[in-house]
């Protein structure tokens, strides 16, 4: 049974009825990395971060950028030395095993479908700002999902508040359509977006620098560097905001469940997923400072348009409308980075038989449309229910699992096939994938306890799924 559930998979050519169109170039990666990696954290967490650390969300930034930069390298290795679809579930399939390859797709159903989530919840939060300052405000009830009040523990959970948030449903409906379409259609589009997004942060910047005040940035650290709980099992300080900061950073991964949809992936692969995170690693240190310097933390900390909050502060009323704007037009390319990731994921598993093959088929357009429907109904539900911070928290989780198996995947095959081809070569792959593994396990130390919970409790039914049902239909068995 041990050597089953080790088994590892070959990568081979796939049927036609399952070949996806190459239709990407290096340019479209980059920016399908940027659309997908610069969004709701930046415009959306930052809020958060700042509520829990204070102008240390600066430094917050610092760190989960280092950690992610690490997982990076390490993925920009593995995607150009198994230039498949599946990412991080892939390349675990075959370097260490169907068990292992299991939990880490499991584990990516959950960090791609609540980060489509997160960010529907996040656009919408912008959407409902735009319309009400135009005297167009939906509804109360149909802004958010419903919350919860009272204890699980003493019995007194109940429903205090209900709601739909009808927006975020009505936005991953559009992005699932325009992905159905066609990628080739859907990546131009985005970089447009994406450019649109690029030159809406410079605008904040440069009309907020010159409000930038060193006396906002005292106290510091008022919660401390480290990870302290608070109240409902929240993580604050420096290194509880970089838990989840982390969100912001990561999205390098969609890029390589691009493989089988890029004209030269072992170039383009590397090219799009280092250089996008280079990129927005740079845009998120000066933004976080013109944001935490313009304005006392406390005015926008835990708000659903912080950046546009920000400017209002400051006198910029007019600016803060194109920014509000700005970003309920280009959000939605955070939502196409992601759902095209899920997509391609739940492809690749139901070509390995872990869900029905029917769903592998693709159009002929040369898109899974069947998978991306499914997905976009699944997340659609999430994002109507569920509040931003508890499903952004979440979903960390499960991209820690699947940054730390990426990084081991290096270290066993530079150790198994020392002299393989590596189009890609992590620099100080001995340091860096050590240094990616053991950050991503300190940020997830650094969640609060329900998300960690929550997690483990989402991979025991993954696993006593696979045992009763996924182990006996896997094709490479």
């Amino acid at each position: 049974m041990a050597n089953s559930l080790f088994r590892r998979k070959t990568i081979t050519e796939q049927p036609p009825e399952h070949q996806l169109a190459r239709t990407l170039s290096w340019p479209h990666l980059v920016a399908l990395g940027v659309g997908a990696i610069v969004g709701t954290g930046i415009l959306t967490l930052i809020g958060v971060g700042a509520d829990r650390a204070g102008p240390a969300v600066l430094l917050s930034f610092v760190v989960a950028g280092a950690i992610c930069a690490c997982a990076a390298l390490c993925y920009a290795e593995m995607a150009t030395m198994i230039p498949a679809s599946g990412s991080a579930y892939t390349y675990s399939y075959a370097t260490l095993g169907e068990v292992i390859a299991w939990v880490v797709g499991w584990s990516l159903i959950l960090e791609y479908s609540l980060v489509v989530a997160t960010v529907a919840v996040g656009w919408a939060g912008y959407a409902n700002g735009f319309l009400a300052a135009r005297g167009a405000a939906l509804p109360d009830v149909l802004t958010h999902g419903p919350t919860l009040a009272g204890s699980v523990a003493n019995g007194t959970l109940h429903l205090a508040t209900p709601g739909i948030n009808v927006l975020a449903i009505v936005i991953i409906g559009v992005v699932a359509g325009l992905l159905m379409l066609g990628t080739r259609e859907s990546a131009r589009i985005n970089t447009a977006l994406v450019v649109l997004k690029i030159v809406t942060l410079t605008l904040f910047v440069a009309f907020s620098l010159p409000y930038f005040d060193a006396a906002n940035l005292h106290p510091f650290a008022p919660l401390g560097y480290g990870s302290t709980p608070g109240a409902g099992g929240v993580k604050y300080g420096m290194m509880g905001a970089a838990a989840i900061i982390f969100f912001a950073f990561y999205g390098f991964d969609a890029i390589s469940t691009a493989a089988e949809e890029a004209k030269n992936p072992e170039r383009d692969l590397a090219i799009g997923i280092v250089g996008s995170m280079v990129a927005c690693t740079i845009i998120y240190l000066i933004v976080a400072a013109a944001a935490v310097g313009a304005l006392h933390y406390t005015k926008f900390a835990d708000s659903p348009e912080p950046l546009a909050l920000i400017l209002r502060g400051i006198g910029q009323d007019t600016v803060a409308a194109v920014v509000a704007a700005a970003a309920v037009i280009a959000l939605p390319t955070v939502i196409l980075g992601f759902l095209y990731g899920q997509s391609r994921i739940f492809l690749v598993m139901a070509r390995d038989g872990f869900l029905p093959t029917s769903l592998a088929k693709v159009s002929a357009r040369g898109t899974p449309a069947r998978i991306t429907a499914v997905t976009a109904v699944l997340v659609s539900i999430l994002a109507a229910l569920t509040p931003l911070d508890v499903i952004a928290s979440l979903a960390n989780a499960g991209t820690l699992c699947a940054f730390i198996a990426v990084a081991v995947c290096v270290l066993v095959l530079r150790q198994r096939e020392p002299n393989g081809r590596r189009p890609f070569r992590t620099p100080l792959a001995w340091l860096v994938a050590p240094g990616a593994i053991l950050g991503c396990l300190y940020l997830f130390t650094s969640l609060q306890s329900i998300t960690q919970i929550s997690f483990f409790v989402w991979n025991a039914i993954g696993l006593l799924i696979y045992f009763l049902y996924a182990r006996r239909r896997s094709l490479v068995a």
